[in-house]
């Protein structure tokens, strides 16, 4: 009778393909992007946001190479899906809400909006991964997401990096802010309840 053999050490790193570690570089740069806004709160160095939306668009960086090298070398696999989306939500959705967050949108309101905008970010990769099947066509391919992807708040990534590089941050943020209620918004946080909706949305975007 044969018994089962015990796994062997490290076994489900040895299981990982190319394209996963480039996904766990993304995971690691959204990582070091919450770190440096971390930093910038505790030293006011304007530096720390430059590095932190540095961070972030190398793991964009990451996020698209670990899909040229899974098509590349034709491996890819339900884990490799998940772990893109773990380091997409990190990276894509928790650091820009906290690059948002250390550039002064600290009212109530605008945590409610930043949290709204994760959420988004999370249901959005959380349906695609159910309806991938669904959606592809007869050679196996997704031909077209719905909602907008969440790499795309790379774009406000970048606007908040604009932002620091003019001093337009904490007290100097643009549009200024409002009180409603005894509460503090500030109204560029609206941009990230206009990204989250997005990608909620049935809007159908051609995946290239």
């Amino acid at each position: 009778m044969n018994t089962p053999q015990p796994p062997k050490r490290f076994s489900m790193i040895r299981e990982f393909h190319l394209a996963d570690w480039f996904t766990l570089g993304n995971a690691v740069c959204g990582v070091g992007a919450l770190f440096s806004v971390m930093s910038y709160l505790e030293t006011s160095n304007v530096v720390h946001v430059y590095f932190a939306c540095a961070l972030v668009l190398a793991a964009l960086i990451f996020d698209v190479l670990d899909g040229r090298i899974a098509r590349w070398r034709q491996k890819s696999s339900a884990m490799g899906r998940e772990l893109d989306s773990l380091a997409d939500v990190i990276s894509f959705g928790v650091a820009p809400a906290i690059i948002a967050y250390g550039c002064g949108m600290q009212g109530l309101y605008d945590r409610i909006v930043l949290a709204y905008f994760v959420a988004c970010g999370v249901s959005r990769l959380a349906r695609y991964n159910v309806t991938a099947e669904t959606l592809s066509g007869d050679d196996g391919k997704v031909k077209y997401f719905e909602g907008t992807p969440i790499p795309t708040s790379i774009v406000l990534v970048g606007l908040l990096a604009l932002a620091a590089w003019l001093g337009a941050v904490r007290e100097n943020l643009w549009f200024g802010k409002l009180l409603i209620g005894g509460f503090t918004l500030h109204p560029l946080v609206l941009l990230f309840a206009l990204s989250g909706s997005l990608m909620i949305s049935r809007i159908r975007i051609p995946k290239l």
